[in-house]
Order: C-alpha cells, then sequence, then structure tokens
C-alpha cells in the first residue's frame, strides 16, 4: 500500500512497484501471502521491505502456519530498522487510519476466511459486492413496508364503508390494483 501515488499505472493493475519509478515514495505496507512453496516471508523478505523503510509488513499464512512455525497472521511495525512482531486483531495503524484483519466470509455456502480493512472501532468495511447486497435487502424491505402500509390503509377505508371504487380513487389506483 503506497499513499500519494496513483492506484493505476498506464492504464492497468501494476505487476511490481519500483520505487524509484515512484519519486522514491516507499509503500507503508507490505502483504505477503505465504504459498506452498515457502519464500523467505519472515526472513530476508522482510529484511528487504526494513531495509526500503516499509512501515508495516504483514504475513497472511492460513494453511502452512504450524509448517512455518508462525501465527497464520502476523503484523510487524518496523522500529529502529527492525520488524516487532504486533499484538491484537485486526490491529490498528494509526498513520493510515485503518485497521487490517482476518473474517470470515459473510452469507457464504462455504466457511472462507478473508482479509479486510477494519476501522479504529474494529468494525469491518465491507467489500463493494456486500454494499450492494445491502443495499438490494433494504430496498426490498422497504417495498415490503410499502405494500403493508397500503394495504393496512385499504383495510381501513374498507372499514369505513367505502366501496372498493371509491378506495381506489381515493388511493389513486384503479380497482384492479387493489
Amino acid at each position: 500500500m503506497s499513499l500519494g501515488v496513483e492506484r493505476h499505472k498506464n492504464g492497468g493493475s501494476r505487476p511490481s512497484y519500483p520505487v524509484w519509478e515512484e519519486n522514491g515514495v516507499v509503500p507503508i505496507l507490505a502483504l505477503e501471502v505465504v504459498s506452498w512453496t515457502p519464500g523467505e516471508e519472515y526472513n530476508a523478505k522482510a529484511e528487504q521491505y526494513a531495509a526500503l523503510g516499509v512501515l508495516y509488513y504483514v504475513v497472511y499464512n492460513p494453511q502452512f502456519w504450524q509448517r512455518d512455525r508462525h501465527l497464520p497472521f502476523e503484523v510487524y511495525r518496523l522500529r529502529n530498522g527492525r520488524y516487532e512482531l504486533q499484538i491484537g486483531e485486526p490491529y490498528w495503524m494509526p498513520e493510515i487510519g485503518l485497521g487490517i484483519g482476518r473474517y470470515v466470509e459473510p452469507n457464504s455456502p462455504i466457511q472462507r476466511e478473508l482479509l479486510g480493512w477494519f476501522d479504529e472501532k474494529g468494525q469491518r468495511y465491507q467489500r463493494p459486492e456486500e454494499l450492494l447486497l445491502s443495499a438490494r435487502q433494504e430496498a426490498e424491505r422497504e417495498r415490503e413496508r410499502a405494500e403493508q402500509i397500503k394495504q393496512g390503509a385499504i383495510a381501513q377505508l374498507l372499514n369505513l364503508g367505502l366501496t372498493r371504487e371509491q378506495v381506489a380513487e381515493t388511493l389513486g389506483l384503479s380497482p384492479d390494483e387493489l
């Protein structure tokens, strides 16, 4: 994660981030996802990021953490040129106003752990598809509430002795819509 640089370069995503091409802007956070083959995430890579001055180094190792004798999720903060393991999850990073941590994907038929961004109170920011689903669900609830109100109004007017035609006219509906 680099602040103050364009997210996309040359109209596309970035396959790499050469610091010298970004006016010396060093990323504030580097995230390593451990794969089947150990890749020196806890040694050589950490040393390289520390030498660059990357403030936060996050290692996500959900499958092989026991093999590597580490935790599945570790956040390191650079202090005096060395990374120190931090405690707490989600871990709050005041320099960027975000926390990072793990969560289980909600409303999914399979239990899948993901990484996500969190606010200072530890509340996770929803992904765009979650926001869209929430908006659709809220719109459906509003539609159902409006229909209940309409049906209640129809029932009250009919109880007052109005005919179906009078109720329809009062509510601006056709008699077929009642």
